[in-house]
Order: structure tokens, then sequence, then C-alpha cells
């Protein structure tokens, strides 16, 4: 009987700790509860510390109890503004975004915030440019500036964008348009907007100060005098959508990122950052539209996640020239799993801003369907940094416009696709002095790769006065109109590498 009585006692006991278990919430990770994203860093050919989504406080406030209008005409900035401040007073917590349409300008996010997103909430980021302040940042790899991101956090920790909803940064009324990437009907309505000009041929902006500004850019980056001449340049100066910097301890899930300015989501020297679940996109015309460009940022998990998008997918970064040398900050420590990659430059992408360097990285089990290229290197003289210690398995690929797997080094601006449109056909005879300059990509390991259809298998176009060396290649399907080209390469293995020609 007694035997019986603390059996009955001991079921009782598990069965209120399995209960206690199973009541914490998705959304607010527990110290009881296992870590989800453990798994994605055991046995990877790297040291790579283990990642975990960042807990808030069990308080949340509602987007609506101050004062916010989700009709999308009202504009809600001070709403938002006063909902982040009143819940960090509070140490933080959810600011939940509820159905509807929340119009506003620039929101900036504090440390231990929340913002979630409910099913059918939809923030969209208003494209009147007197919202957004000129600030002193970091664009394509360059100390400049431009104008304050749609939504940012800066120095932040403990931060995340979840839920359901959509965020939407109107980025029609901020790029350019070439004509050759649209329809008749899309050209049409793009010339239509008011403000607009055909600055040349075939190439549609958004206002008369953007053209200006592109006359005297070099690299994206604007050479002006004066503040008027900054403000009458400042639609040039379109912001990243998603922006967030020397933030620590990161989470976006489940959240559609759409229609931003230029890039769509920008972590700048971040560390411990997830994003899970996500679908980056935008049109497959948008100009320096790229969806996920993961730059010199420390331990990161990007898994589950869809990227459709105009310009590069999933790109790592660490800064360009003499700026990305001095920041000297690498990308370093990143997983990238169970992603997909639709329209877009390049599926996973290396550069070509890597000048503070990449090394530890990890890509697997993703999907690129109907990308430019699917895996993409490049860099170019006077870049510098060291690409090494990249692993990359089981890729699946269809309709792959240029080359499966491309080593550029002599990067100049342009898609694979515009370089053999335009016949580029860059020197790679001619010697140069190596230096502090000079880019270096080594030890990258590739198996486990099926191409079906690719425009030609493989381009390798290395520097002579620095050759790519190192790369592993085996177990590698492609079914291509053109076969692989090994140019200024060193200590290339090829093991299972069948090359179809169609």
């Amino acid at each position: 009987m007694k035997k019986l009585v603390c059996l009955l006692l001991l079921g009782v006991a598990l069965t209120a700790s399995a209960q206690k278990h199973h009541a914490c919430d998705k959304d607010k990770p527990c110290a009881n509860c296992e870590n989800p994203y453990k798994r994605f860093t055991k046995d990877l050919p790297f040291q790579m510390p283990e990642v975990a989504a960042p807990q808030f406080p069990d308080r949340q406030v509602n987007l609506r109890d101050y004062g916010a209008v989700g009709d999308g005409i009202v504009l809600n900035t001070d709403a938002f503004a006063r909902a982040i401040d009143a819940l960090s007073q509070q140490g933080g917590g959810k600011l939940v975004v509820p159905a509807g349409v929340w119009f506003t300008g620039p929101i900036q996010l504090k440390s231990n915030i929340n913002l979630h997103l409910q099913v059918g909430a939809v923030i969209l980021f208003s494209p009147d440019e007197t919202l957004y302040p000129i600030i002193e940042t970091s664009f394509e790899g360059l100390d400049t500036r431009r104008c304050l991101s749609p939504l940012s956090a800066n120095g932040c920790e403990n931060i995340a964008i979840t839920g359901r909803g959509v965020i939407d940064g109107n980025g029609q009324y901020w790029r350019p348009v070439k004509r050759g990437k649209v329809t008749d009907a899309q050209w049409k309505e793009v010339t239509a907007r008011p403000g607009g000009v055909v600055s040349k041929k075939d190439y549609w902006v958004p206002s008369q100060g953007y053209a200006d500004a592109e006359k005297s850019a070099d690299m994206n980056v604007v050479k002006a005098t004066s503040e008027t001449e900054w403000n009458h340049f400042k639609r040039f100066l379109r912001p990243v959508m998603i922006s967030l910097v020397n933030c620590k301890n990161v989470l976006l899930q489940g959240v559609i990122f759409q229609n931003s300015p230029a890039w769509n989501i920008h972590p700048l020297m971040c560390e411990n950052i997830i994003l899970d679940n996500v679908l980056a996109r935008n049109p497959s015309y948008a100009q320096n539209g790229d969806a996920l460009d993961l730059e010199s940022c420390k331990n990161a998990l990007i898994v589950n996640s869809k990227f459709d998008a105009g310009d590069d997918g999933i790109c790592i970064k660490s800064g360009k020239d003499k700026d990305g040398r001095r920041r000297g900050r690498p990308c370093e420590n990143v997983v990238v799993d169970g992603c997909t990659v639709f329209a877009g430059h390049g599926g996973f992408v290396v550069g070509s801003e890597m000048s503070g360097g990449v090394r530890n990285i990890l890509v697997k089990s993703c999907l690129f369907l109907g990308t430019d290229v699917g895996l993409r290197f490049k860099s170019t003289r006077g870049r510098g940094g060291i690409v090494e210690n990249i692993f990359i398995k089981k890729v699946s690929m269809t309709d792959i416009k240029t080359d499966a797997i491309t080593f550029n080094m002599y990067y100049g601006g342009k898609s694979v696709a515009e370089m053999l449109a335009d016949g580029d056909n860059p020197d790679n005879t001619t010697k140069a002095p190596v230096n502090e300059g000079t880019p270096i990509f080594r030890n990258i390991d590739i198996q486990n790769i099926v191409c079906n259809g690719a425009g030609r298998a493989m381009e390798f176009n290395g520097l002579p006065e620095m050759p790519i060396q190192g790369i592993n290649l085996k177990n590698i399907v492609i079914t291509a109109k053109k076969d692989a080209v090994f140019t200024n390469c060193e200590n290339i293995t090829k093991e299972k590498v069948n090359i179809t020609l169609q």
C-alpha cells in the first residue's frame, strides 16, 4: 500500500512538473525550458557558443492604448514612441501591435523591448522624407550620412521583432527604377509618380535632388558642402529598412519584412542574433534591394527563413576598403540552416564588402530557386580582408540564371548577369602588388550540391597575385549550359564533381 501511495504521489509530482513546463509561453523562453536553438550550434566544424533567444519581462502594452489608430491614414509616430518609452521605463516587455494598418514615421527600439505584430498587423512607414533626419551611419560598408532608418536600434540589448504581421518600408518612393527591369505597365506607373524624373535614358529617380546627388556620388557616398545641399539630396540618402547597430541578443521571428528603401534587414556589429522563420522580400527590380546583409556580426543564426529580393538574398559582409579595415570587425560564427532564396543576384553571398574579414560560416540544407547565382563570392583589389573557414553542404538549386558557384575577384558593382550582358572581361593575367588592400579567399569546403539548370556550372576568377586557395569541391552535380572555368586558383580539390552540359 505504501508503495502504491508513493507511486501515486510521484505521478502527481511529475504531472505537475510537466504541466508547469508546457505552460511556458513560446515567445518567452524560460530557464526551465530547453533552448530550441541549441541544436544549430552542435557538431559544427568550428567553435561557436550556444545562441539563445532574448528573454523579456512578463509585461505587455497595446499600441492602441497610446492613441494609435490603425486606419492606414493617421500618423502614429508619436504613439509608437510613447509606447516604447513607457514600456522601457517599466523595465521592458512586449509592445503588442494589433490588427490594422499602422502608418508611421521612424520607430526606434530600446533595450528589453519585443515589438510583437499580431495576425493582421501591418506597420507601414510614411514616404515623407522630412520625417527621417540625416544621421551619421554606415552604408554599403562605408562611413557616411544617410536618412534615419524606418525601424532601428542602436546599442541595445535584448530586443525582438516577432509575430505574424508585416513591416512595409514604402520603398517605391525611395528607390530608382531601371526601365529594362520592369514591364510596360510598371514603367507607366513608376513614371506617373509625382516628383520623380527620368534623369537619363530609361532610368527613373524619385526626385531631382536624387538625380543631382548621383552626379557627384562615389560608391553611393554623396559629396555635399552644406546642410542645404544635404537636404536637397535627401531622397538619394535612402536608408536600410531595419537597422540594428551594436546590439546584443536580438530575435527576428515570424514577421514579413518587405518593400525596403534600400537593403531590407541590416544587422551591423551585432552579437547573438537569431533570424527565425522570417520572410524578407522586395520587388525583383528593387535597386540595392538586398534581403539580408549581416555585417561584422558575431554568433548569428539564420534559420527556417525565406528571402526574395531584387539583389543579393543572404549576404555576409564586414565593411568596405579603408573604412572596413579600420573597423576591423569580421563577420564570424554564423549558421544558415533550412533557408530558401527565390529571385535575387545571389542565394548565399560573401562580399563584396568584406574588408574586416569573414570566417567560421556554415550554410546547410538550403534551397536557391531562380536566383542569378547560387553561391556567390565577390571582392576586388583595394578591399583587403580574409574570407576563410566557410562550410557549405546540402544545397539544392534550380533555374540558376548564370553561375551555380562563382568566385569573382574583379567585382565592379554589377550582377553576374549584367557583366555577361555587357561583355565585361577583366584582365586576370597582370599582377598587382600585394598589400593590405589585397583580398584573400581560402579554406572553403563545398559539398553535396545539386543544381538543375544553370547558365554556367562554375567560375573561379582569382587574382594572379593572390589566387583563390584551398577550395574543396565534393559530391557536386550540376546541369548547365557551359562548363566550369578555373583561373588563378591553387589547391582546388575535386571529388565526385559531375557536370552535365545541356
